[in-house]
């Protein structure tokens, strides 16, 4: 039997982007990354994968800016996406294991493209109201996770009200005033859409911000 492919559909960056992002990337040498492209040398771009899990939609961005905390320049959107099941039926009818193998297979093929150096999740939380919302989180989460132990990639966690308040200076910001943060950061013509690509990303710029920050304590 053929394997299903899950539906990966990207935002293209070449409509969103202003002066400078072209959609194009440089890929490494095969001698500057490990077999899942493992971002190995410190002179590469960083580039960085923000995820937001989930089981019938999984949204990503992948930004790229320097190392270091001199660095200037602001972040720039490489691509951006979700990850969508290959077929609708797979959430009503169960059919939990080759969902999770779906976002599994392209993560991986994402990561040997871009070759990240590092993985930004949103932090698992549980609402008292909503308790198999961390169930399904969890699942997604951890082949999320199990991706980025495959090829040696660091998964780093951050709450949701820790990327709000840096992007926009409040813990209670509202979908869209995250996607509008987003838009500013990266210097986009529009807003990325649908919401769950605007939190990754947003995720990704999150993690960027205070590596730099980190980097320049040490």
């Amino acid at each position: 039997m053929a394997k299903r492919k899950p539906v990966r559909r990207l935002v293209d960056v070449r409509v969103l982007g202003k002066v400078g992002t072209s959609g194009t990337v440089d890929v490494p040498s095969a001698t500057s990354v490990s077999q899942c492209g493992k971002n190995l040398a410190t002179e590469l771009p960083l580039r960085i994968l923000g995820i937001d899990p989930g089981l019938g939609t999984t949204g990503y961005g992948l930004i790229e800016g320097c190392h270091g905390g001199g660095c200037r320049n602001k972040p720039k959107l490489l691509e951006a996406g979700i990850i969508r099941a290959a077929r609708a039926s797979q959430m009503e009818t169960g059919e939990l294991a080759p969902r999770l193998l779906e976002i599994f297979d392209s993560l991986i093929e994402i990561i040997e493209q871009y070759h990240p150096s590092a993985i930004a999740l949103e932090a698992l939380y549980s609402h008292y109201e909503r308790p198999m919302t961390a169930v399904i989180m969890g699942h997604a989460r951890g082949a999320i996770c199990l991706a980025g132990a495959k090829c040696g990639i660091p998964v780093v966690s951050y709450a949701a009200t820790q990327v709000k308040k840096i992007l926009t200076g409040s813990g209670r910001a509202n979908k869209e005033q995250m996607q509008r943060a987003v838009q500013f950061e990266l210097n986009l013509a529009a807003m990325l859409d649908p919401p769950d690509v605007a939190d990754a990303t947003a995720l990704a710029i999150c993690h960027y911000y205070l590596s730099r920050v980190d980097s320049m304590l040490r």
